[in-house]
């Protein structure tokens, strides 16, 4: 059973709301908070998290002989009460019948719909994707044709920018847009569309990334164009069938229940398609759509790991296997130190994931408003948040796996079906080593590590008030934080002095991504630690629950940020001994 962790998701806001203005007077009061969690934590654990597994088990989406799509059993019913609750419509624009709800509590939400059952919820999380990209970049009268039937759920979207020649490299892709009055006629296949094809609403919308025959070559030369499956008459009801059509179905390792297209455009003349923005443009309108679902993948890392979490929790509650030390015969396996050693792990890692996804969530949303270094901040976080918490999920999907044992192994318990999902996470919508040459080249050597470094010096500077703290767990993380922001800075110097050597820097990418989101969740949970001790203090206070979120600080002081050590460590050597391997001699 899933459960909304709806405390930690409260308890990280407010701490959040305490030092960011603009999330404060963005957020509904505290009541519509408890409103708005509580009831999609009920639609999440009630109907959408019982679906999860049965999907899986059954293999998932199924494409039908006529090129249709049927998902999993009870998939449409869902989907329909995501729309008629108003679920559809959290983040959309009020101009487009949307609730304009900040980003900050709007994650919070997606957050229960991933972790409950991430094969379902990717159908909408893309779909809030191609609304915000239009939102930013289509013409007045697609604003007006395309958003609101999708913020109403009557619609879906999907983003078309793989091809089998043209997956990190999108340059290379062939899909060709032909211009022929007021539209263009789109041919090609694109692979990997999640939700291509579905039955789950009544027309899906595709922006797909092609050619004009004129275009430069090159990344310059790339257009994006609006394709709906069915066409829109004059009225806006639906008309003819358009030239796209779903030719199979992938076989995945995970998320099974999410129909994965290889699309075929063009094969009946062309697709009508309407282009976006200006020709060959395209790809700055994408990468605003992916920046937008770069940050939700991390959101999605953090949903699987506390799924996790909360799975690995319930058994070793309940499960007994031999006499863990010092405790008495029959007590539940959570009593071994190392099962307790794992899940406090868990926990601790899950509750500095969730509150730094709702910390980039809150710089995105005062982005918006065009602050320049507030932009910078939001942009240089967007692939800590997109890797760290992918690759964390991981690694706590696996430890849920360990907790169960060889019940783990065995698919009937669930725990495996939740390690193979998160498999795709540190892949799709940019590879981890995408992210960290993002992160690398782009917001570290190109401004000389300014931003980096100002970073650091803003969780030195929080590490250096606390390192007085009465809380000697508090004060002892600080510490910690101190030291290791130095160790940090360093690699960052090492970086920067060996910028004309960028194969040897880019062997140091993902160390160095996984050091800054290792400090930034220690970061982030020792402002809640801060909060938690100063709460406790209250008469009446729940202490039970505040001093948790020192055990939290604890734990991951202890067992996750010497981490920084060595990914530091790491970032200095890695370019040298990558850069002497004879890749040729692996052959043999």
């Amino acid at each position: 059973m899933y459960k909304a962790p709806i405390d930690d998701m409260t308890f990280a806001l407010e701490t959040l709301s305490q030092e960011m203005p603009h999330l404060a007077q963005s957020l509904p009061d505290a009541e519509m908070i408890d409103v708005i969690l509580n009831e999609a934590g009920k639609l999440a654990g009630d109907v959408i998290a019982p679906l999860n597994h049965e999907a899986d088990k059954k293999g998932g989406a199924v494409r039908q002989d006529d090129g249709s799509v049927k998902t999993p059993d009870g998939f449409a019913d869902a989907f329909r009460q995501l729309a008629e609750g108003g679920w559809t419509s959290m983040e959309a624009q009020e101009a487009f019948g949307g609730q304009e709800m900040p980003l900050a509590l709007s994650s919070c939400v997606n957050e229960m719909w991933q972790s409950s059952n991430m094969a379902f919820s990717l159908c909408h999380l893309l779909t809030q994707g191609l609304i915000s990209a239009l939102q930013h970049s289509a013409s007045d009268e697609q604003k007006a044709c395309f958003i609101p039937p999708m913020v109403e759920g009557r619609w879906t979207g999907t983003m078309n920018l793989t091809e089998p020649q043209a997956g990190t490299d999108l340059a290379a892709i062939k899909t060709k847009a032909v211009k022929q009055g007021d539209h263009y006629l789109i041919s090609g296949q694109k692979i990997y569309i999640t939700y291509g094809e579905h039955d789950m609403a009544e027309n899906i919308v595709h922006l797909v990334l092609a050619r004009t025959p004129d275009a430069p070559e090159g990344h310059k030369g790339i257009s994006v164009f609006l394709v709906p499956k069915f066409l829109i008459n004059d009225d806006g009801s639906l008309g003819e069938r358009n030239d796209v059509h779903c030719v199979s179905i992938e076989k995945k390792l995970g998320i099974k229940g999410s129909p994965t297209a290889v699309l075929q455009y063009g094969d009946n003349g062309g697709a009508i398609g309407y282009l976006v923005g200006e020709e060959n443009q395209g790809l700055a309108i994408m990468f605003g759509m992916m920046n937008h679902a770069r940050f939700n993948v991390g959101l999605q890392g953090l949903a699987l790991s506390d799924r996790a979490l909360q799975q690995a929790i319930s058994y070793a509650h309940t499960r007994t296997q031999g006499t863990p030390l010092l405790r008495e015969a029959k007590t539940p396996i959570i009593h071994h130190p190392d099962v307790a050693r794992l899940i406090g792990q868990m926990k601790a890692e899950s509750e500095a994931m969730r509150a730094l996804m709702i910390y980039g969530a809150a710089l995105l949303d005062e982005a918006e408003e065009g602050d320049e270094a507030i932009r910078r901040r939001a942009d240089f976080l967007i692939p800590i948040i997109k890797g760290w918490l992918t690759e964390q999920s991981l690694i706590m999907t696996s430890h849920n796996v360990q907790i169960h044992g060889g019940m783990g192994f065995i698919e009937e318990t669930g725990a495996a079906q939740h390690y193979r999902d998160a498999r795709i996470l540190p892949i799709y919508e940019g590879t981890t080593a995408i992210q960290s040459n993002d992160l690398l080249f782009r917001k570290t050597i190109r401004d000389d590590g300014l931003e980096a470094k100002s970073f650091l010096a803003e969780i030195a500077r929080d590490a250096q008030l606390a390192s007085t703290h009465e809380d000697n767990v508090i004060q002892s993380l600080a510490s910690q934080l101190i030291t290791k922001t130095v160790e940090a800075e360093t690699a960052i110097d090492s970086l920067l002095a060996r910028q004309n050597q960028p194969r040897h820097i880019a062997a140091s990418g993902v160390p160095y991504l996984m050091m800054l989101g290792t400090l930034s969740g220690a970061w982030m949970l020792l402002k809640q630690g801060i909060r938690a001790h100063k709460l406790a203090q209250q008469t009446g206070a729940d202490t039970d629950r505040l001093n948790g979120k020192l055990s939290s600080l604890k734990l991951f002081a202890a067992l996750t940020l010497p981490l920084v050590t060595s990914y530091a460590e790491t970032v200095s050597l890695a370019g040298d001994a990558t850069e002497a391997l004879d890749v040729e001699a692996l052959l043999h």
